[in-house]
């Protein structure tokens, strides 16, 4: 019998190497490309499943509680132990972050977008899954930040795995790469079309109509892993609203002026403490790996006075959902999180900002709604409808990300009367935050680090292409060319062989160039060696064709 057995999983296994050889070798059909989305999409929420029932646990091990309970049990428990707990979560993070990357930084939803943009939908293996351990320390030991942000570098793991797995090609590892965000996001927050239009609208960039079935189905195979073990109900419950629109419509257009204030302080308050906390580090001669302990310390003393900033805060926006919360107590928890926020991800700790981007939104809109609502006593709409309304334009403006979130906002809260005033807020508040800052958190993100995806295709395509792999060899080149090639080096007008279209074509701008030099630059005196030639029109070919196959996938 046991013979039998094994017998039979040899053949299986026979079975599906062969399929993976014909897989790699002729590409997907499209059936087994949604048997694969499908699969994926499994993975990933049984990856998402994992980690909230990870942090879950821990943070039961740490505080006695977890959930929507956090924040009670926190404000019970003794100074020093509130303070204690994010700094040995900071330690064990800055650890962590020392040994398995190469800058002691975290990596989140904004490397996804890079990978997805300029490596054929990969993304760093041993960094990416140290930075998930990581953020899913820090959610567990105090940070404030959100769960969602690791979940979709854990899906995308997934997927870069499968893809290099199976040699995808660009387009593939992308539409997998989006399989995986889709079901994360959809696992995440029982959200299956906002998981969908997630993945379109912030990781692929684009609505191509081939991409959108396998994500739909990845998505939906997502949120049935949670369904199947946290039921179908919404995150939050609310009361019933009742709005005269005509009369409150432009008060939220107002609210989305200020959810545009609101986000563009945070972000932007984000990368100056960063800048800061780079500034001190070096001036105090601080390890890597110590600053997210110093960071907790924080952490921990704001803690002691507003319990509310551990975690996630599902609790606090449930309490500003429900109007359980006065105007300048509203007021002080937005201020005490934002603050929060920007000193867990400006102490490199980890985690995501979509959850407390929600929050944030949460409480500024109720106290808009508490100014709104006494101002006109006679509407007869409510304060908590406007700390949805906000709940959702703070959190689309700082990801940059309106019709998902929209959607996100209706399914979390189950709320579709309500979906016309956060349309409103969310538009206004979109386009002005877009104007003020590089369209989203993540994409200034990326730009501080000088990936510029904002612009679009035509923008950072030139980065993707080295110029090693476009020049034409030094054996290729006559004698005379090679003499007016070093000629060009001694004037300041030559290339290194690492370098990419993106340094290469404003050198050609000017016309007078035909070609640039490629050098080999060693560390030795004499070890820069001349290895070949990039010309104008390869460059140009190269750039075009490019675009080409851009254009045909989001049009595909």
């Amino acid at each position: 019998m046991n013979d039998l057995k094994k017998e039979k999983i040899n053949e299986l296994m026979q079975l599906v190497s062969k399929h993976l050889n014909i897989i790699r070798k002729y590409g997907l059909s499209q059936m087994q490309f949604w048997i694969i989305a499908l699969c994926i999409g499994v993975a990933s929420g049984l990856a998402t499943l994992g980690f909230r029932l990870a942090i879950k646990y821990l943070q039961l091990f740490f505080y006695g509680e977890s959930g929507v309970s956090l924040t009670s049990a926190v404000s019970e428990l003794p100074w020093f132990t509130i303070v204690t707990i994010p700094i040995i979560g900071g330690i064990i993070v800055g650890l962590i972050l020392h040994f398995f990357t190469k800058d002691g930084r975290a990596r989140s939803v904004g490397h996804v977008i890079e990978g997805s943009a300029l490596y054929d939908g990969r993304v760093e293996g041993k960094a990416g899954l140290a930075s998930s351990v990581a953020s899913l320390v820090t959610l567990s030991t105090g940070g404030s930040t959100g769960r969602e942000g690791p979940v979709v570098l854990l899906g995308s793991l997934i997927s870069s795995k499968i893809s290099r797995w199976i040699n995808a090609d660009g387009i593939t590892g992308r539409n997998l790469m989006g399989c995986a965000v889709a079901a994360a996001v959809s696992a995440s927050f029982n959200a299956p079309l906002a998981g969908a239009l997630f993945a379109l609208e912030v990781v692929l960039r684009h609505y191509a109509v081939q991409a959108l079935a396998p994500i739909l189905i990845a998505s939906v195979a997502g949120t049935v892993v949670s369904r199947l073990y946290f039921g179908n109900v919404t995150e939050f419950t609310l009361p019933v609203h009742t709005q005269d629109f005509y009369i409150e419509l432009p008060a939220h257009l107002l609210l989305g002026i200020v959810s545009a204030f609101v986000a563009v302080s945070f972000i932007k308050s984000v990368f100056w403490a960063e800048t800061l906390g780079d500034r001190l580090q070096k001036i105090l001669h601080i390890p890597n790996w110590l600053r997210p302990a110093i960071a907790g310390a924080f952490l921990g003393i704001i803690a002691i006075k507003f319990p509310h900033i551990i975690g996630v805060g599902y609790e606090t926006m449930s309490l500003a959902l429900n109007g359980n919360l006065f105007f300048w107590t509203a007021i002080i928890f937005a201020f005490s999180k934002g603050l929060a926020v920007i000193i867990t991800l400006a102490g490199r700790m980890g985690g995501g900002i979509f959850s407390p981007s929600l929050m944030l939104g949460a409480l500024t809109g109720l106290a808009f709604g508490w100014i709104a609502v006494s101002i006109f006593p006679s509407v007869q709409g409510d304060e908590t409808l406007y700390a949805i309304s906000g709940m959702g334009a703070v959190a689309a403006a700082i990801l940059g990300a309106p019709i998902s979130t929209i959607l996100i906002v209706i399914e979390l809260t189950g709320d579709w009367q309500a979906g016309l005033a956060v349309m409103v807020a969310v538009s206004i508040a979109t386009a002005f935050t877009s104007k003020m800052v590089h369209r989203s958190f993540f994409l200034t993100q990326l730009e501080r680090r000088g990936v510029h995806l904002s612009e679009g295709p035509h923008n950072y395509l030139l980065a993707k292409y080295k110029v090693i792999s476009i020049m034409r060899e030094i054996e290729t080149i006559t004698k005379i060319n090679k003499k007016y090639l070093w000629r060009l080096v001694d004037q300041g007008q030559y290339l290194d062989a690492g370098a990419n279209l993106e340094t290469a074509m404003p050198m050609f701008q000017n016309g007078t160039i035909e070609y640039l030099p490629i050098l080999s630059i060693g560390s030795e005196k004499h070890s820069t060696e001349l290895v070949g030639a990039l010309y104008y029109i390869d460059a140009l070919k190269t750039f075009n064709k490019a675009l080409f196959d851009t254009s045909k996938e989001e049009h595909s």
